[in-house]
C-alpha cells in the first residue's frame, strides 16, 4: 500500500505536476488584501483555481473569528485573540464553478468569504495563487457534498478547517448520487478525472443511493474509480459510509437501514472494505467510525448529530455532526500517514 513520508512529498511538491497557478498568475494586478472586505465578508475577483489565503486575526478587545466561503465551506475554525495581539494563519481554498455541487448552482464568480465567530475581528488579509497545493478530491453523495442550505452540512464541506495552508479541499460530491450515476455523469466522473494529478488524494464514498445496484455491479465500479484515479497518477482512498441514525429497540444500530445494506443485501461497508483489501487501497472505515459515536450518546443524545430535531432527517448531518465526521476523516488521514501530521490543526 502506499504512503507518502515527507521526503516523498516534498519531491512531489517540487514537481510540475503538483502545480496550481491560476491561468491569470503571471499577469500584473493590483494586491489582494484587506480593501476586498468589509467588516463581515470579502470578494476577491478570481479565476477558478487554488489559492493561498493568509489572515491576521485581532483587535482592540477581546475577539474569536472564524472563516466560511463559497459554498458554506469551513475553512478556519474559531480563533481566539486576546485584546491587543494579533494571531496569524494560513489556508488553501479551492475556487470552481460551480462552486459548490457540481450539478447544483453555478454560484458567484470569483472568492468570496464570510468572516464569522463570536466576535469577529480580521486585521489584514492576503490572498495569492498557491503554487505548490497538494489535493484532496471528494467523489460522494450529499453525505459527503458542499450542501447550499442551512441547516444541511456534508463532512467534507467541513474538512477543509482542518487542513493548512498547502493542502485544499476539491469537493465533487453531489447529492443523490450513486456509483452508477457517478460514473456516468460527465459533471461528474468525467470533470473529476481529468483533475487529477500525481499526489492527489481521492477519497471516494459512495453507497447511500446505491440502493438498487448489485453486488457484481457495485464492487466493479468501485474498482473502476480506483483504477481510472491510480491511471491518473492519484492515490485513491475508499471510504465506507457513515451510519444512518436508525435504532433497534436495544439502543444499538445492528440493522440494515443504519448500516447501509440495500434491498437486494448488498452490504454496501463489506464491499468497500473486500476491495480496498483486494486492491491494496487505504481504507477509512467510517461506518464504524460513525455507528459507534451514534451509539455512544444513545437515541436522544444522537439527534444532534443528525438533522432529527430540524427535518425528521437520520440520514443527513447536522453542521455539529459533518464537523465531528470530518474530524474523524482527518485523524485517519494522519493515522494511516497519507499526510503528514503538520498539515492538519486541530480545531480551536
Amino acid at each position: 500500500m502506499r504512503r507518502f513520508n515527507l521526503a516523498v512529498l516534498a519531491a512531489l511538491t517540487l514537481g510540475a505536476g503538483l502545480t496550481a497557478v491560476p491561468a491569470h498568475a503571471g499577469e500584473r494586478h493590483a494586491p489582494l488584501g484587506i480593501a476586498n472586505c468589509t467588516a463581515d465578508a470579502c470578494h476577491f475577483d478570481v479565476p477558478a483555481g487554488t489559492y493561498d489565503v493568509k489572515v491576521l486575526l485581532g483587535g482592540d478587545a477581546d475577539s474569536s473569528t472564524a472563516i466560511s466561503g463559497e459554498t458554506r465551506r469551513s475553512l478556519l475554525p474559531a480563533t481566539d485573540a486576546p485584546a491587543g495581539e494579533r494571531i496569524a494563519r494560513s489556508f488553501t481554498v479551492n475556487v470552481r464553478t460551480p462552486e459548490g455541487e457540481p450539478t447544483g448552482a453555478e454560484g458567484t464568480p470569483g472568492l468570496d468569504l464570510v468572516i464569522g465567530g463570536t466576535a469577529p475581528a480580521l486585521a489584514d488579509i492576503r490572498v495569492t495563487p498557491a503554487r505548490h497545493a497538494r489535493q484532496i478530491l471528494l467523489v460522494g453523495d450529499s453525505t459527503v457534498c458542499d450542501q447550499p442550505g442551512d441547516p444541511y452540512s456534508g463532512w467534507g464541506q467541513q474538512l477543509p478547517q482542518y487542513l493548512r495552508k498547502g493542502l485544499s479541499v476539491a469537493n465533487y460530491a453531489d447529492s443523490g448520487e450513486s456509483t452508477v450515476s457517478y460514473l456516468a455523469s460527465d459533471r461528474l466522473w468525467g470533470t473529476v478525472r481529468p483533475l487529477i494529478r500525481p499526489g492527489d488524494l481521492v477519497l471516494v464514498q459512495l453507497a447511500h443511493n446505491d440502493k438498487t445496484t448489485d453486488g457484481a455491479t457495485y464492487r466493479a465500479n468501485l474498482e473502476t474509480l480506483v483504477a481510472g484515479i491510480r491511471e491518473k497518477g492519484g492515490e485513491p482512498v475508499l471510504v465506507t459510509p457513515i451510519v444512518r441514525r436508525w435504532f433497534n429497540s436495544d439502543g444499538t444500530l445492528n440493522n440494515n437501514t443504519a448500516l447501509l445494506v440495500n434491498g437486494l443485501g448488498v452490504d454496501h461497508p463489506a464491499v468497500i472494505r473486500s476491495v480496498a483489501a483486494d486492491n491494496d487501497v487505504p481504507l477509512i472505515d467510517l461506518t464504524a467510525k460513525t455507528k459507534s459515536l451514534v451509539e455512544s450518546p444513545g437515541t436522544e443524545g444522537s439527534k444532534g448529530l443528525y438533522l432529527y430535531n430540524e427535518k425528521r432527517d437520520n440520514t443527513h448531518t447536522s453542521v455539529r455532526g459533518a464537523t465531528v465526521y470530518a474530524g474523524l476523516v482527518r485523524d485517519e488521514l494522519v493515522a494511516q500517514h497519507l499526510i503528514p501530521a503538520g498539515w492538519v490543526r486541530a480545531a480551536e
